[in-house]
């Protein structure tokens, strides 16, 4: 590899989230999820039950990040997304257990409208 080759986009992540705000890294956590849960949802529709379970698991593990990560000494704000999380925890278990696409969709669409939230805060 020459020294004017171009980074690996592996580096590139790497360093984004090596370098990024708190707030920055709750939207790179939600884009993880929503991208886990778009593919979950595709995958169920085509029948592809492992794979839509793989893909939910992950986005079930980025939720538990987050579940993990809040300070709930921080009042009314961290209460209640432990709640909307806690909600997107039973809304996901219950559309790997029916293959319900609709479920994952439907917290896909919430987690949006919260990550679009924190980008405006983080200022993305």
């Amino acid at each position: 590899m020459s020294a004017y080759a171009a980074p690996a986009p592996n580096a590139y992540r790497e360093s984004a989230v090596l370098t990024a705000s708190p707030e920055r890294l709750v939207v790179l956590l939600y884009d993880g999820a929503r991208r886990f849960l778009t593919q979950a949802s595709v995958a169920m529709a085509e029948g592809r039950h492992d794979v839509a379970s793989d893909r939910l698991g992950r986005a079930e593990a980025i939720i538990d990040e987050l579940l993990e990560t809040l300070d709930l000494s921080a009042g009314e704000v961290a209460e209640r997304l432990q709640g909307l999380y806690l909600f997107f925890r039973r809304h996901l278990f219950e559309a790997r257990m029916h293959q319900d696409s609709e479920r994952a969709e439907a917290v896909n669409r919430l987690m949006g409208e919260l990550r679009d939230a924190w980008a405006e805060v983080a200022g993305a």
